[in-house]
Order: structure tokens, then C-alpha cells, then sequence
């Protein structure tokens, strides 16, 4: 089972890989026009700059970009990370030999009790991030990448305190799902995956941006979720 996994994947990305040189060689003189023709009629840059706030309502030019303009590849960028996570569990799943466990040496007072002083503060950092990325400099991947390193610091600090893959399992799935609902809702309303079409609110405010700052939520969640599973993969705290 593990090697029809291990084979299904390879699969896939084989498929990827040859659709892309594919798509490039048979495309190349579409995308040629294509590109004259935006470089000509269309500033792309000067369009997002000027019209970015009034379409999207998010003050961060960037994430008006990332998760609407071109919200298809961002979904790609997280679907490639769930992918590699898979991948990862699958392949340590089929080489690891299952040895004795040995318990760990707890870690010294100071390193222990510093490590359960920082984990809920990178915990809140990390969140801050995504949640603000709309109207500062952050997003879902970044925060969701410093989430991560808190459980790596339990991990590396905590000595004893074991990593579960469960919740990160759960956490992964959930908020996956709701990105992918997000976007075909979007495509449902208005003709256009991942359209915008929740109120904008009041600009350069929390709750303003549309359906951005939910999309980065669920992006932020997912993405340290799954860190936070290779991290337990890696360290052999998975169930």
C-alpha cells in the first residue's frame, strides 16, 4: 500500500512536470503575443498600485496580488507544500525500522522553562502575521513558517514533550478545505476562482479586505500546520 502511495505521487509529479515543458514548448509563440500585447497596452504594476486599495479594500498592495490577482497560483504554491508534507511522511514511513524508543533527557530548568515562556508568544507573532497581512507586510506563508518554529523550539527545547501528528492532520485538513471552498464560491458568484466578493469594509482597517484576510488565515493555519507535521515526521514523534 505504502509503495502504491509512494508511486502515485511520483505519478503526479512526473505529470506536472511534463504538462509544464509541454505547455511551455507548444505555448511559447502564444506568450509571446500575450506578452507584447500586455507590455504594450497594460502597466500592470501602475494598475495594482492605483487600483488595488479600491478593488480589494487591503492596504498591503502585495496580498491584493498574492490572493486575488493571482490567488490560482498561490493555491498551487500550498497545494505543492501539502505534497512535499505527504511525501515526507510517506517516505519515512516505509524506511523508518521502528527501534526501541529511548526516552529522551529532559531538558535543563532554564531551557525548559524559557522554551514554555517563548512557544505561546511565537504562537501570537505568528498569528499577528497572517492576520495582519492584509494591511502589513506578512501573510499566511510567513506567518504560518513562524508558528512552525515554535513547535520546532518544543521540539529542540522541551525535551520530553513529544509532537503529534494528529492535530497538525486536522488542522492541515480543515483549514485546506476552506481555502478551496473560498475560491469555488468565489468562481460560483462571480465567474472568477478566488474572486474577492465579501464587503470590503473600511480600508486600512482590521476588518476590511474582503475575503483576503480570511483566505490568509486559512492559509497561515495551513501552512504551520503542515511544517509543523514534517517537524513531527522528522523527529519521529509521529504516531
Amino acid at each position: 500500500m505504502r509503495r502504491l502511495i509512494s508511486l502515485s505521487l511520483l505519478l503526479i509529479v512526473a505529470l506536472g512536470i511534463s504538462l509544464c515543458f509541454s505547455g511551455a514548448y507548444f505555448g511559447a509563440e502564444g506568450a509571446n503575443r500575450a506578452g507584447k500585447l500586455a507590455q504594450d497596452r497594460v502597466n500592470f504594476g501602475q494598475r495594482y498600485n492605483s487600483r488595488g486599495l479600491e478593488e480589494n479594500g487591503a492596504g498591503n498592495i502585495v496580498a491584493s496580488v498574492v490572493v486575488n490577482y493571482r490567488g490560482f497560483d498561490t493555491l498551487g504554491e500550498v497545494t505543492v507544500l501539502f505534497i512535499a508534507a505527504v511525501g515526507l511522511a510517506v517516505v519515512l514511513s516505509t524506511r523508518r525500522e521502528k527501534p526501541a524508543r529511548v526516552r529522551a533527557e529532559p531538558a535543563s530548568l532554564v531551557v525548559f522553562t524559557g522554551c514554555r515562556f517563548l512557544f505561546p508568544l511565537i504562537l501570537l507573532l505568528g498569528s499577528y502575521i497572517f492576520i495582519h497581512g492584509h494591511l502589513t507586510p506578512g501573510g499566511g506563508f510567513q506567518g504560518g513558517a513562524v508558528v512552525a518554529s515554535g513547535f520546532l523550539l518544543v521540539y529542540l527545547g522541551c525535551r520530553g514533550k513529544g509532537l503529534r501528528s494528529a492535530g497538525f492532520t486536522v488542522t492541515e485538513s480543515l483549514s485546506g478545505l476552506a481555502f478551496v471552498v473560498l475560491a469555488l464560491v468565489g468562481l460560483a458568484v462571480g465567474g472568477s476562482l478566488l474572486l474577492n466578493f465579501l464587503p470590503k469594509g473600511s480600508a486600512l482597517t482590521l476588518f476590511s479586505g474582503g475575503v483576503i484576510p480570511i483566505i490568509y488565515v486559512a492559509i497561515g493555519l495551513k501552512v504551520g500546520s503542515e511544517l509543523g507535521s514534517i517537524i513531527a515526521n522528522l523527529s519521529g514523534e509521529a504516531p
